[in-house]
């Protein structure tokens, strides 16, 4: 099962996605609100999946939340707003984002293109490229693409944490009832040194 998205985001438009997680998690934080997406750029019309990260620029850089879904229904631009609230509340990461915090985050935004069901992620999977989801018994978890580059992980340590996060053993990837679902897609995030968004 593959599903192929028609969305590919321009430079401009992933700056913009940035900014409006920014927006999002800044409307909801400061005011208790959802910010509404205004007036959209035409790819945010598109009906995909999109992912929010929202990590520390303090200390070590802890992750402070991550949000969203592979696949979705709604229109990008709102898709964006919902995973950022819901990185920016208690539900992520256990403790919600406050006002004092806001200055010290760096957020990034990961629009998916496409995702495939596989039955051999080690062989399927291209690390850097790959996001993955993991489904089953009714609980699931994901990892960004980004993530094994950065920390420099194999494939198998992945999927391994990918499970962990889903609350599931280790290797629970290999069972035969587990679901693991590979997604592509564009990661954009503010630079570390508050200067413009980057395309990773």
């Amino acid at each position: 099962m593959s599903e192929a998205q028609t969305v590919h985001l321009t430079y401009e438009d992933g700056a913009r996605a940035v900014e409006l997680a920014r927006e999002s998690v800044e409307s909801y934080v400061l005011h208790g609100q959802r910010e509404q997406p205004g007036s959209m750029r035409d790819a945010f019309y598109a009906r995909t999946g999109a992912f929010v990260r929202i990590k520390s620029t303090r200390g070590r850089g802890r992750l402070r939340g991550c949000a969203g879904a592979y696949r979705g229904s709604d229109q990008l631009g709102h898709a964006i707003v919902d995973a950022a609230i819901q990185a920016a509340s208690g539900d992520s990461c256990q403790t919600e984002i406050e006002s004092p915090e806001l200055p010290n985050l760096n957020i990034s935004v990961c629009i998916v293109n496409s995702y495939t069901l596989t039955n051999d992620p080690v062989a399927d999977m291209e690390l850097g490229k790959h996001g993955v989801a993991i489904d089953a018994g009714g609980t699931h978890g994901w990892m960004y693409p980004t993530l094994p580059i950065e920390l420099g992980w194999s494939k198998e340590e992945f999927l391994t944490n990918a499970c962990r996060k889903a609350g599931l053993s280790p290797l629970a990837w290999q069972d035969d009832d587990t679901m693991v679902t590979l997604f592509e897609g564009q990661v954009f995030r503010e630079r570390d040194d508050g200067g413009s968004v980057e395309a990773l």
